[in-house]
């Protein structure tokens, strides 16, 4: 006698994800490189900025010549609060083996959360005031992006800024002009790679145009469909390329804070509830200025 099956059949879920294809932070590097300035206790902090200067003719009769250092107040405001609470269902938990709870938070965190971190900070350097710019923002070529990156780094040459620990950042298809216009010489390798990883001494870093632009827009979140960021509708621009020496810049996480509920805790639902709040901002230090320059395209 054959037995059966009673009832529908069973689905299976195996351990087997279907994950979003996000590239992980691009800013992230940065965040060791900048200064240590505490936020702890309060939005705001002033960092003290002074002023010399150079030297005078020395008198063997005056002595030195007198000159003063001033010293003026440099102040950073925290404005970036954002947050999101997420709810799973019991019984949706535990008939995928606990992978929606398992895998919701990493997921979350890797395609949502990073990529809008990395769009505020880069649109944040390009849009700050008096940093280096292109002179006629345009869209670059194979033929053209050695030209606009050489004279990006001359401008940072002349204003001083150090050569060692410079990054450019490339948007995806200017990493491919940057590829295709450096010239190689090939043997019988086995393994041939055609990236560009470093540039005049520079580490090149790619990132995905959908979080490299010139202003961006915070979606408020107000319904549960609604949330991230966006382009700015009009006056947005695409970045080219962003060359930034780690020196002039801060990156600022003064709350990043998850908090989780298990279903016998939630009162609101029979669910696992996840918060989780990041206050946080970005800057350019303002006698730093020259250490960012900014490529964009015309529109």
């Amino acid at each position: 006698m054959t037995q059966g099956f009673s009832g529908q059949l069973v689905t299976k879920f195996q351990p087997i994800l279907d994950e979003i294809y996000k590239a992980a932070s691009v800013t992230a590097r940065m965040d060791a490189m900048t200064k240590p300035v505490s936020f702890a206790g309060a939005n705001v902090v002033k960092v003290f900025k002074t002023s010399l200067i150079g030297l005078g003719t020395y008198s063997r009769t005056a002595g030195y010549a007198a000159g003063d250092v001033t010293g003026t107040w440099e102040t950073l405001t925290l404005a970036t609060e954002r947050g999101r609470e997420l709810f799973v269902d019991r019984e949706d938990d535990e008939e995928t083996l606990g992978m929606a709870f398992g895998t919701l938070v990493g997921e979350y965190m890797r395609t949502l959360v990073v990529p809008e971190v990395d769009a505020y900070r880069f649109s944040k350097y390009a849009s700050w005031a008096s940093i280096q710019e292109v002179a006629s923002p345009t869209t670059l070529s194979a033929s053209t992006v050695l030209s606009a990156i050489d004279t990006a780094t001359a401008a940072m040459n002349a204003a001083e800024v150090p050569a060692d620990g410079r990054i450019l950042y490339v948007s995806d298809s200017v990493q491919t002009f940057l590829d295709q216009s450096v010239t190689r010489m090939y043997g019988n390798d086995s393994s041939i790679s055609t990236m560009v990883n470093r540039y005049n001494n520079m580490d090149v870093i790619m990132v995905p145009q959908t979080r490299f632009y010139k202003g961006i827009t915070l979606d408020a979140g107000s319904g549960a469909t609604a949330g991230g960021f966006s382009k700015t509708s009009v006056t947005g621009r695409d970045i080219n390329f962003l060359m930034v020496h780690p020196s002039a810049v801060l990156q600022v996480k003064k709350h990043d804070n998850l908090k989780i509920f298990d279903p016998d805790t939630n009162q609101d639902k029979d669910g696992w509830k996840i918060q989780y709040r990041l206050y946080h901002d970005a800057f350019v230090y303002t006698s730093k200025v020259n250490g960012v320059y900014s490529h964009i395209k015309a529109s």
